[in-house]
């Protein structure tokens, strides 16, 4: 059963109802549902490109986890270790609509169905059946046993000889404080290859505002590969022996900021599956994160290659992949 998926991730998908209106949330009364989860959003957006991918979770035996294992599915992701209890709810989320700025967003997730996620649920033939795993720090902040299960998927996966992409994705209310944040992100990061912050989290997990010296820190803690948002100007990345920074791409009206980090992610890690350049893998991650931020929903602005390439034109670029 050797690489059927080309990546693997894990974590919390849930229910997201979103403001079709513009105001504070107690004043809408519009709202629309879809899926969310900055792990979903990748593994969805990676799918879109082609690319055959599996997630780890578990949901409640409700009609929001019916709802979150059907738009998995319609996704195109393999949902045969997704895993259901009677115990525990699956999460959910409001957010609202802004003409600027970052929406607000409430969480309804303590004691989710996702976060009893534990040992008991890692099959090693399945995530040896894939290629590469992609996470989040957000897992880990769910629980113990979703940490526990974080770290023993990255150390089972290089022990393998697979590649391991990590967003930290830092979400510090779901920490007890920011040095706990700070010290578990920099140990789980130390287990992969390809770390992938903004340049804010790079600030607040090593105390360093420039991005040579941000990449520095992980480089020296065994990261093979560092690339670093930098919002609107673009990205920067290092590895041992090269460094670089690439243009990020004009973008017409910012819609909603929410899955531009998973959109970038998707970007880089699909191109580096492919065996791109570093410059086009980071190049794509900025394309795919300037097509999320003009779309209004987590996953809207995902694209499917056909739409890339064509995002690619229009902005005077030529789309490099292989398929």
């Amino acid at each position: 059963m050797n690489n059927t998926l080309d990546a693997i991730t894990f974590g919390e998908p849930m229910a997201m109802f979103y403001a079709n209106e513009v105001g504070p949330l107690h004043e809408v009364n519009s709202f629309s549902k879809a899926m969310a989860g900055a792990e979903t959003n990748v593994a969805s957006g990676l799918s879109r490109l082609g690319k055959k991918v599996g997630l780890v979770t578990q949901l409640g035996q409700d009609s929001f986890g019916k709802f979150i294992e059907n738009t998995l599915l319609h996704e195109g992701i393999d949902t045969s270790n997704v895993h259901f209890t009677d115990q525990h709810p699956t999460g959910m989320l409001v957010k609202s609509k802004v003409e600027t700025g970052d929406p607000t967003v409430e969480y309804f997730r303590k004691n989710s169905a996702a976060s009893k996620l534990s040992l008991a649920h890692f099959n090693d033939d399945y995530f040896n059946s894939a290629r590469h795993l992609h996470m989040t720090g957000i897992s880990p902040a769910l629980s113990a046993s979703c940490h526990e299960f974080a770290l023993h998927a990255m150390k089972f996966m290089r022990k393998q000889g697979k590649t391991i992409s990590f967003d930290p994705n830092l979400r510090p209310k779901l920490w007890p404080d920011t040095e706990t944040m700070a010290k578990t992100i920099n140990e789980l990061a130390a287990h992969c290859d390809w770390f992938l912050p903004g340049i804010g989290e790079g600030k607040i997990l090593t105390g360093y505002s420039d991005p040579e010296a941000v990449a520095a820190f992980y480089l020296d803690r065994g990261v093979s590969l560092v690339v670093i948002k930098m919002g609107a100007e673009g990205a920067y990345y290092r590895t041992a022996e090269t460094s670089g920074f690439v243009k990020g791409f004009k973008v017409d009206k910012v819609a909603d900021t929410v899955g531009a980090g998973d959109g970038f992610a998707t970007g880089v890690i699909s191109a580096l599956l492919e065996d791109l350049a570093l410059e086009d893998a980071v190049r794509r991650g900025n394309a795919i994160g300037a097509l999320a931020v003009m779309s209004p929903g987590d996953m809207d602005g995902l694209p499917t290659r056909e739409g890339l390439e064509a995002f690619y034109n229009s902005q005077g670029h030529t789309f490099v992949g292989n398929k």
